[in-house]
């Protein structure tokens, strides 16, 4: 008798743990995506000029301001008084209100310069595509060589926007 009460026990034990065959389940998940307009830059019809220079006897600096456009020098590359210079512009466009990060660098205007070095405005290399647009300016700073040889010299550097 006792053999029976503990096999009885025994497969009352082990029956609820076992599976019956096709036993299953499932739930959903869900899943998203952002599709955003692509970013775009393009080069307005703007120059970064650094005016009339006239260079010394050591390496100098001439600088623009990003905001106004406005060429200054150093005591060893003088800015002619009245000459031109300006800020460079590009318009950006994309996805309303997102934010982007601008990125210049790489370029020379004087063969044999050291590089230029840049500022943008707004000032912080960001900005927002309020409307799905914005503008941004570029001014810099250009090593002029010590006696720099007289001519008009020109040259290119690279402007890139990504959104942040």
């Amino acid at each position: 008798m006792k053999k029976i009460v503990l096999a009885a026990f025994a497969a009352a034990i082990a029956v609820p743990a076992a599976a019956a065959p096709g036993d299953s389940a499932s739930t959903t998940g869900t899943a998203t995506a952002e599709i955003v307009s692509p970013i775009a830059i393009v080069h307005d019809a703007a120059t970064l000029n650094f005016g009339t220079i006239v260079p010394g006897t050591g390496a100098g600096t001439v600088t623009v301001d990003a905001s106004t456009g406005v060429a200054t020098g150093d005591a060893e590359a003088t800015v002619v008084t009245g000459a031109t210079s300006s800020a460079d512009s590009f318009t950006v466009t994309g996805d309303a209100g997102r934010g982007f990060d601008i990125s210049t660098g790489g370029g020379s205007v004087i063969s044999g310069a050291n590089a230029m070095t840049f500022t943008t405005t707004p000032s912080a290399a960001t900005g927002t595509l309020t409307g799905g647009t914005a503008n941004f300016t570029v001014g810099g700073a250009l090593s002029v060589g010590a006696n720099q040889a007289g001519g008009v010299y020109s040259g290119t550097y690279t402007a890139s926007v990504s959104y942040n």
